[in-house]
């Protein structure tokens, strides 16, 4: 007689076998390619409350169980000024998810909500400073973020576009506030139409977007959201017509080749291709 699964059985069968390709393969690719997980990492895995973090964190706390490397996991969410619902609904995700939780409380929201410049911006350097504490307070080195492949590639062009300039976000970084801490994105190479369809599968629901300042000021925080709105139907549509547009732009972050720009930027001086240009001696 086959015995029945239980439904945290299924989810985490469903990463590993029907999404294999999709998910844990691309997710252990990232691990190891960027050398993402050392032994006796202490990792604060930071749970926003959408799709994204929230299979991260599974998929972290599977491979701590299976994993030959030795390493900690606090499962970290911020509480920034949620409303009821949506609070109410991560702390029910993570219990279905088996995904032991540790919230804890800012004041985030009212306090970005309260400036008239640059709010979003405010609000996400605040945010990921309280993470850093957090996190730092509890013992970890890193912190983990659910940054997937499409946020990557969508970033690229919108610096492009926008910003009139090339650059994207990328798998770690060392902090330039917390001494020894480190951030880490183990989905950097998962699509994100596989966590989309991992949810639809487990019928999974997630928050989309709990900013507050968004429920009160539409009009005002548009602009920004518009724009990866744009780039993400816009790398749709070439898709249409080039099924490998989303690969072969990540590839191409993999691949610069940087003699053949005019200009560069590293550690904050500009630099041009004149610099490397053949002198021509005593010519007149």
């Amino acid at each position: 007689m086959k015995r029945e699964l239980s439904d945290i059985q299924i989810i985490e069968r469903s990463i590993i076998k029907k999404y294999r390709k999709q998910l844990w393969a691309p997710f252990l690719t990232a691990i190891r390619r960027y050398d993402l997980i050392q032994a006796n990492d202490h990792i604060a895995v930071c749970i926003s409350g959408g799709k994204d973090s929230m299979l991260m964190a599974k998929m972290m706390q599977m491979l701590q169980k299976h994993s030959d490397v030795p390493f900690e996991l606090t499962f970290l969410s911020m509480d920034p000024g949620y409303n009821e619902a949506n609070r109410k609904k991560i702390e029910e995700n993570a219990a279905r998810l088996q995904i032991p939780l540790t919230i804890f409380e800012t004041r985030v929201f009212g306090i970005a909500n309260a400036q008239t410049k640059s709010p979003c911006y405010l609000c996400a350097r605040m945010r990921r400073g309280y993470l850093y504490h957090e996190a730092q307070i509890r013992g970890c080195n890193k912190i983990a973020l659910g940054h997937h492949l499409n946020d990557a590639i969508e970033t690229t062009v919108m610096a492009m576009f926008y910003s009139s300039k090339l650059e994207t976000i990328v798998p770690k970084c060392p902090s330039e506030n917390f001494a020894g801490m480190e951030l880490i994105r183990p989905m950097y190479c998962i699509k994100e139409d596989a966590v989309l369809d991992w949810c639809r599968y487990n019928h999974l629901e997630f928050i989309r977007c709990a900013c507050r300042f968004t429920e009160n000021n539409a009009a005002e925080n548009a602009e920004t959201a518009s724009k990866r709105k744009e780039v993400k139907e816009l790398i749709r549509q070439l898709k249409q017509n080039n099924p490998e547009i989303e690969d072969n732009i990540f590839r191409a972050l993999h691949a610069v080749h940087i003699e053949t720009f005019p200009g560069y930027k590293k550690d904050g001086t500009m630099h041009s291709f004149l610099e490397n240009m053949p002198e021509k001696g005593g010519e007149k």
